[in-house]
């Protein structure tokens, strides 16, 4: 990581968000103290730190911080599985993922997770701060390559394909979710992976999914997908009512 001095640090963050309670997870004991050390100049406090994603739960849970910095690759429980049994415990608990590497595909599953935010271990340190106090106003921290990438992805996502779902539907968010990869050609394992559930929890919501459709296969469940968004009206009688599934 990049560091400045205290004084430009100090600067880059709001004088109303320079108190906001932090929780630092990153196994590497110099990372933290380097990420310390800037965020307690600019006025931030770090309650607790913790080496490993399991204690990481306990100190969130326990101290209920404002903000909670997350490397993703630590030994046992990675970044991502604290991040969701966090938000099983807190769920209004806003966590930012730290990587050393650019991985696009880490990164969407971390903000499927519910984390609200994923950067490079690289960042400019003068940036932190104001990222993460970002977060607390309702903004997401993620880097500009990685907002690029998003918008790309919706760009692909044309009206009535993969991502988009009827307004008025029997199914669930999460179940659109497991149909919109089962659409993609996803197998179990696969969905399960990028949704973080358990392969037996994928094969519940694809027998939910196959009885609230009235269809026997995963092969007729994609074919009624496809007409479900064709054919749903919209309230104003047009025919393209579709909103982006979450």
């Amino acid at each position: 990581m990049q560091h400045h001095n205290d004084a430009t640090t100090r600067a880059s963050v709001p004088e109303d968000n320079t108190r906001l309670r932090t929780i630092i997870v990153d196994d590497d004991p110099l990372a933290r103290r380097s990420i310390k050390d800037v965020l307690q100049s600019a006025g931030f406090i770090v309650i607790a730190e913790a080496p490993t994603g399991r204690e990481a739960v306990e100190l969130v849970v326990h101290y209920r911080p404002d903000i909670v910095l997350m490397d993703i690759l630590m030994p046992g429980i990675d970044g991502i599985e604290a991040t969701r049994l966090i938000l099983e415990r807190v769920p209004d608990a806003r966590i930012v993922l730290l990587t050393s590497g650019v991985q696009e595909d880490v990164a969407m599953m971390g903000l499927r997770t519910g984390a609200v935010g994923f950067l490079q271990k690289d960042v400019d340190l003068e940036a932190l701060p104001r990222a993460l106090a970002g977060t607390v106003d309702g903004e997401a921290a993620i880097s500009r390559r990685l907002a690029l990438h998003l918008i790309e992805r919706l760009r692909r996502t044309r009206e009535g394909s993969i991502g988009m779902r009827p307004v008025r539907s029997t199914l669930s968010g999460r179940e659109w979710e497991v149909l919109d990869m089962l659409c993609e050609g996803s197998g179990t394992e696969d969905i399960a992976d990028i949704l973080v559930l358990s392969t037996e929890t994928v094969r519940s919501h694809v027998k939910s999914i196959l009885r609230k459709l009235g269809v026997s296969s995963r092969s007729e469940a994609i074919a009624a997908a496809a007409r479900l968004r064709e054919e749903e009206p919209a309230p104003n009688g047009r025919t393209d009512s579709l909103s982006i599934s979450h």
